[in-house]
């Protein structure tokens, strides 16, 4: 067994703390990471607060990694020790269902796919995320980190990343296309870089007056401030694509009204009340839709494209005994744009 040490939530109203457990000796097709960075996701603070009422404790969260690869099964193929991977959001699949194989593990249609952390393995053992040093996952599920790529900078790609790449690539944002990026946080940041990178022509829609300078370094061709009086008149039936990243309940159907024939809405937010969708703001053949990070195939096509292109998250750098600090100013939103954590100090403890 491989002696890890980590932070761990024991209940939805303690803070993570101190945790000392063991992860699998390395099987065939295993690799044994040691985590140099992880990410702070807001997802990690609704399911360690069990805010989604799924929570498994203990329970270390994580699932933005990056590392070195410390040993190898006798059956892996991608990896050598000492290179540089990452691991996302989940760590296995059924691998036989039609998704599975199409390469969408996200979307597996047996309901066997299984997260990083605050899940079960199909042994039936907790699951153990990126707070920690350590960390071991079959090879499959595991990504190459390419050559360039800031690793602190690049963990955040394996969540906030995906979860926007994914949806503008399916969606076919390009030139000639007009896309909206409704929220500049966390996730909407991202959604601004992969938008220019594509060609698109890119407009922020934000409440906030001082995120406009921002929203321009990252690639916004126009700002929209929506508490401004008449803001979506000019807009209306514009939009090829609109990319909802905000977790406040909001009126999508101001948006919706913001689509060309065909358009399409996505939501990758997390709003705690359902969306209300009124018949009359669909008419025009629009689609309201959602999507969830990558499959590991396209997962690894969005850090190639990422290294193409320079792409990286914004991040602010923080550490274990800052961490009660850090998900308090996640919640208030009060970070450009994602935090990382430093975990390498966790290896000599």
């Amino acid at each position: 067994m491989i002696p890890t040490h980590g932070y761990a939530a024991h209940s939805a109203t303690s803070a993570p703390a101190p945790f000392a457990y063991q992860h699998r000796e390395p099987g065939p097709n295993d690799i044994l990471l040691d985590i140099d960075f992880c990410g702070i996701c807001h997802s990690d603070i609704h399911q360690a607060r069990n805010e989604w009422s799924n929570a498994l404790y203990p329970m270390v969260p994580g699932h933005e990694i990056v590392g070195r690869v410390a040993r190898i099964g006798t059956g892996v193929k991608k990896f050598r020790v000492g290179d540089t991977a990452a691991v996302g959001c989940m760590v296995d699949s059924c691998r036989q269902c039609p998704s599975c194989t199409a390469g969408e593990e996200q979307y597996c249609e047996r309901r066997a796919t299984v997260f990083t952390y605050n899940s079960r393995d199909k042994e039936g053992n907790l699951t153990f995320g990126g707070y920690a040093n350590h960390i071991v996952l079959d090879e499959a599920f595991a990504l190459t980190v390419p050559a360039g790529l800031n690793p602190a900078a690049t963990a955040p790609l394996l969540c906030a990343g995906i979860t926007t790449y994914s949806p503008l690539k399916h969606w076919n944002a390009g030139p000639g296309k007009k896309i909206g990026i409704i929220g500049l946080g966390g996730l909407g940041h991202m959604g601004l870089k992969f938008s220019h990178a594509f060609g698109a022509h890119t407009v922020l829609f934000t409440t906030s007056a001082n995120k406009i300078a921002d929203a321009k370094k990252l690639g916004a061709d126009e700002v929209n401030l929506t508490r401004e009086e008449g803001w979506a008149a000019k807009h209306a039936g514009t939009f090829d694509f609109i990319l909802d990243c905000v977790s406040a309940d909001h009126d999508v159907n101001v948006y919706l009204n913001l689509l060309r024939r065909d358009g399409v809405l996505c939501l990758v937010g997390a709003p705690e009340q359902p969306a209300g969708v009124s018949a009359f703001s669909i008419l025009g053949r629009k689609t309201f839709t959602g999507s969830t990070i990558g499959g590991i195939a396209e997962t690894q096509d969005m850090l190639g494209f990422c290294a193409e292109h320079n792409i990286v998250s914004d991040i602010e750098m923080t550490s274990f005994d800052q961490l009660d600090s850090a998900w308090d100013r996640v919640v208030r939103g009060d970070v450009k744009y994602r935090f990382v954590l430093d975990c390498k100090s966790l290896s000599a403890e």
